[in-house]
């Protein structure tokens, strides 16, 4: 792989070739994978730690809340440091972080303990998102949604699995059970040791890439804006995916008298509509352009949110799919269009972004639950609806190369 970093051409063309460029966007999808199916474990077990701890929607938010925030606030820093000195050890070191957290939540008994759990998870995603995204967009040959598109796929279909695994393995044994998840922790270790060698060997071809200029002549304060546009987008489509991957078991349990096993069958269904949802999106922004796509994700879910809270059952099943789908099209559209204002630093820019979805989902979850206890859960659903007509901004975007 010398050819690598003989020259900036061959810097630019060979990954396009090699067929290393796909074992490693793969890997880093498995990755992501398992990174999101352990964390799926937490909001999958709320109406069993409810239950056996006695906790009200607001403790519930508050666990979502710490895992969120311990996340999001890491992600920025860890991204903005290591565009300048790379750091390829991170890679394993947060998943390790993981396994500690989830080998906790296994057998903790009390409150706190369970914040702390989360917390550890947390941190262990803080370190893993903006890493791994590096390391998709350095393999990625010059196809930046695709990269982008395959490294969150792998993290969506990690999310719908998490469900179904803690249908199928915790609910029915019990809390103690949640340590077999410990195997995937340490399997992904595994893999991320792998990608921090593959990384360490290539970080001239990251030095390269990391030197671009911009190239689509805005202003600073105008490339600004463009970012605060882009966070509003992201608030709006997080709160509402919040309040479907915290509370939606809830929600068909209260509204519909469903099992816990059954809502969780729903909730797969969801999710599984993000991961088709987050694939399609990235390749399609790479040939119509992110500003179209951002449009149609974000706006034209709203039609589908705001008749969710009025159905039956089996529509509500459909419309779940239909807003996961949508909705979930965007997120590669709008990390690659922010990557693209603002060259040069790329696992900043990943942290920002991550940082701020898992931030507006801790706080919105945290806020959503307080709405459940005070109002009830439909009340909530019914709110939250309005959510994606935020999407109207978009039109304040501006046109870089890629849009």
């Amino acid at each position: 792989m010398s050819t690598l970093t003989a020259s900036p051409a061959a810097a630019t063309t060979t990954p396009q070739a090699s067929p290393l460029v796909m074992r490693i966007l793969g890997a880093c999808a498995l990755a992501h994978l398992i990174n999101d199916l352990i964390q799926a474990v937490l909001p999958s077990i709320y109406p069993m730690l409810k239950a056996n701890y006695g906790l009200s929607f607001t403790q519930v938010g508050l666990i979502t809340l710490t895992f969120q925030l311990t996340a999001s606030l890491l992600q920025p820093w860890i991204g903005y440091h290591t565009d300048r000195h790379p750091k390829p050890w991170l890679l394993p070191a947060g998943m390790v972080c993981t396994l500690v957290g989830i080998l906790m939540l296994a057998f903790v008994g009390t409150f706190p303990a369970i914040l702390l759990a989360a917390g550890l998870v947390g941190v262990g995603s803080s370190t893993f998102h903006p890493e791994t995204s590096r390391v998709a967009r350095l393999a990625s040959g010059g196809r930046y949604g695709l990269a982008q598109s395959t490294f969150q796929v792998g993290g969506n279909t990690g999310s719908a699995l998490g469900p179904l695994l803690a249908a199928a393995i915790i609910i029915p044994y019990g809390q103690g059970h949640i340590a077999w998840f410990g195997l995937f922790a340490v399997f992904a270790i595994l893999v991320l040791y792998g990608l921090s060698r593959w990384y360490r060997h290539h970080l001239n071809l990251f030095k390269l890439k990391q030197g671009g200029k911009a190239t689509h002549g805005l202003s600073k304060g105008r490339v600004t804006f463009a970012l605060v546009v882009l966070a509003v987008l992201v608030f709006s489509k997080y709160w509402y995916m919040t309040s479907l991957t915290s509370y939606f078991t809830f929600y068909l349990i209260e509204k519909f008298q469903l099992s816990v096993s059954s809502s969780q069958m729903y909730l797969f269904l969801f999710l599984g509509a993000v991961a088709v949802g987050t694939f399609a999106g990235g390749p399609i922004g790479d040939k119509i352009g992110r500003k179209k796509v951002i449009w149609f994700s974000i706006l034209g879910a709203a039609p589908f949110t705001l008749a969710l809270p009025y159905v039956d059952l089996f529509w509500t099943a459909v419309l779940s799919v239909v807003i996961g789908f949508i909705i979930a099209s965007a997120f590669s559209a709008i990390v690659v269009y922010a990557q693209e204002l603002v060259p040069g630093n790329v696992g900043m820019i990943a942290g920002i972004f991550f940082g701020l979805m898992f931030g507006f989902s801790g706080i919105g979850a945290a806020l959503l639950g307080l709405l459940a206890d005070t109002h009830g859960i439909e009340y909530v659903y019914t709110l939250c609806s309005f959510l994606p007509l935020v999407g109207i901004l978009t039109v304040l975007l501006p046109s870089t190369k890629g849009a």
